[in-house]
C-alpha cells in the first residue's frame, strides 16, 4: 500500500471535497465551498498520495460538545485499500471527546454502528421541478430585514450548537435567498434556497407548523425560477413529508442521521429542511 499523507485541506482548498461529492452525486450548492469552511477552520481533511488527493472527509467541530462528520469519499478504484479507515481515524480524532453527528448513506449504517454511531432517523430527499407561485405571500420578509437575534435564538431550538458565523454567511452569499415570516413579533418559519449543481435546494427551513412553512417555501420558490427543486426532511416529521409531497416532490435520496451520543434534543417538529447533509 502505497503512503498516504493526510493533511488538512485550507479553507480555499474545501471545494476539493465539494466538487468530489459533486462527482457522486450529491448536488452541493455552487456556493457551499466558502460557507462550509467557517466554522471550523481545520475541520477538512485531504488524503494524498505523491501530492494527488485519494480521499476525503470532513468533521466540523462546532463548539466543545458537538461535531459533525460529512464528505467522506475514497477515490473509486482505492476503495477497499485502507485509505478511508485512516482518513476516518484522523477526522474522529479531531473530535476529540465531541458528540458527533452525520447522515450516512443507508448502506453504511452498520459500518458507522461499529464506529459507534446510533440510528436517530432518516433524512429524505425530495426532488422534482416546482412552477413558481403566481403570487408569493405578501407577509413574507427577506430574512436580513429581522434581526440576526430572533434566527439565532430560533436556530438553537433545532440544531444542537450554535453556528452564527455560519448562518450569517449562509444568508448574505451571492445567489442564496432567505425568507422569513412573522407571527405577533416572533419568528414563525425561515429558510433558505440556494442554486446547486442541479436546480435548487431548501435548507434550512423552520416552522412552527405546515402553514407557515408553506408561506416560506411560496416565498422562496418565487427565484428558483420553475427549476428543479430538492428539500431534505427528516422522515419522522410528518408536516414536513406532507409539504414537500403537496410540491409534487418525490423522494430520489435518504441518509441515516446518526449520532455516537446524546445531544441537546432538537425540535425536529419543527425541521422542515434540513440545511445539509454535510454539516447537518
Amino acid at each position: 500500500m502505497s503512503d498516504l499523507q493526510i493533511r488538512n485541506l485550507r479553507p480555499e482548498e474545501v471545494a476539493i471535497a465539494v466538487d468530489w461529492a459533486a462527482a457522486e452525486g450529491w448536488n452541493p450548492g455552487l456556493a457551499d465551498a466558502a460557507c462550509f469552511a467557517l466554522p471550523d477552520a481545520e475541520g477538512f481533511f485531504v488524503g494524498e498520495i505523491d501530492g494527488e488527493p485519494v480521499a476525503t472527509v470532513s468533521c466540523v467541530n462546532y463548539d466543545d460538545r458537538f461535531a459533525f462528520l460529512g464528505f467522506y469519499i475514497v477515490r473509486a478504484d482505492l476503495r477497499g485499500s485502507g485509505y478511508g479507515l485512516r482518513i476516518w481515524n484522523a477526522a474522529i480524532a479531531h473530535a476529540g471527546a465531541r458528540v458527533i453527528g452525520l447522515d450516512g448513506v443507508v448502506a453504511q449504517q452498520d459500518n458507522y454502528r461499529k464506529s459507534g454511531f446510533q440510528f436517530a432517523y432518516a433524512n429524505i430527499r425530495y426532488g422534482g421541478i416546482v412552477a413558481p407561485p403566481p403570487k408569493p405571500p405578501a407577509d413574507v420578509l427577506a430574512i436580513n430585514d429581522i434581526p440576526f437575534a430572533l434566527v439565532e435564538a430560533d436556530d438553537a431550538t433545532v440544531f444542537p450548537a450554535a453556528r452564527s458565523p455560519f448562518l450569517r454567511a449562509w444568508f448574505n452569499t451571492a445567489g442564496h435567498i432567505g425568507r422569513a415570516l412573522l407571527r405577533d413579533g416572533k419568528l414563525a418559519a425561515w429558510g433558505v434556497i440556494r442554486p446547486c449543481r442541479t436546480g435548487h435546494k431548501i435548507g434550512p427551513l423552520v416552522a412552527d407548523d405546515r402553514a407557515a412553512a408553506d408561506a416560506v417555501v411560496q416565498a422562496l420558490l418565487e427565484s428558483a425560477g420553475g427549476s428543479e427543486v430538492f428539500l431534505d426532511v427528516p422522515a419522522v416529521n410528518r408536516e414536513a413529508v406532507a409539504v414537500a409531497e403537496s410540491l409534487g416532490l418525490k423522494p430520489v435520496f435518504e441518509t441515516a442521521r446518526m449520532y455516537t451520543g446524546p445531544i441537546k434534543p432538537p425540535r425536529i417538529d419543527r425541521v422542515f429542511g434540513v440545511t445539509s447533509f454535510e454539516l447537518g
